[in-house]
């Protein structure tokens, strides 16, 4: 064995901190669907369109392009795929109403409303709580994983505890980082 027991608290310490930095990425995805009043490259990733049989993601058939921070224009590839882009966008139920003008379709983002935007405040805590919950089952499971090396594998107990210290670090770095996430996110919905 190596200093220690290290190639057999190296692997728990390495997956403890992907499965962080998984909790970490998911909530990035979930606040760029998330929407706050603004077009975003990421608004209409829900939006699959009808193309020649098959469902595709929007961005497989069109260019979409944001002039405005509350317009995205959408141009098909394929003139014919307006009517099944705008499809598209309504089946998705976002609350978009799109227009076409035969080249390109329109789509305005409607302001929020306070109550409206409260809400989405809601929906970034509950989805940073999640991830906080994500983190800490991940130090929990890397804890117990530590128990169980020292009790069945040789690992000292001085080597564990120095190992749970590390992975509270680990915690107390990722759950400062989702709530960094949270406060820049809010501020995002609550910036009229």
């Amino acid at each position: 064995m190596s200093v220690d027991g290290q190639e057999k608290v190296k692997p728990v310490i390495d997956e403890c901190e992907e499965k962080m930095l998984k909790a970490i990425s998911h909530l990035k995805h979930e606040f760029e669907r998330i929407r706050a009043g603004k077009a975003t490259p990421h608004t209409l990733d829900a939006v699959k369109v009808d193309s020649y049989g098959a469902l595709v993601p929007l961005n497989q058939v069109a260019n979409v392009a944001i002039p405005e921070a509350r317009l995205i224009v959408i141009t098909p590839w394929d003139k014919n795929q307006i009517k099944a882009i705008e499809k598209g966008i309504i089946n998705a139920n976002l609350g978009f109403n799109p227009m076409s003008d035969g080249n390109v379709v329109r789509v305005n983002i409607p302001a929020l409303t306070e109550e409206s935007r409260l809400e989405l405040v809601k929906d970034v805590k509950r989805e940073g709580e999640n991830s906080k919950i994500t983190v800490r089952n991940a130090r929990k499971d890397a804890n117990s994983e530590l128990d169980h090396l020292t009790k069945h594998e040789g690992v000292s107990e001085n080597r564990r505890d120095n190992e749970k210290e590390h992975v509270q670090k680990m915690t107390d770095k990722y759950n400062k980082e989702i709530d960094e996430l949270i406060k820049a996110k809010e501020k995002d919905i609550m910036t009229i």
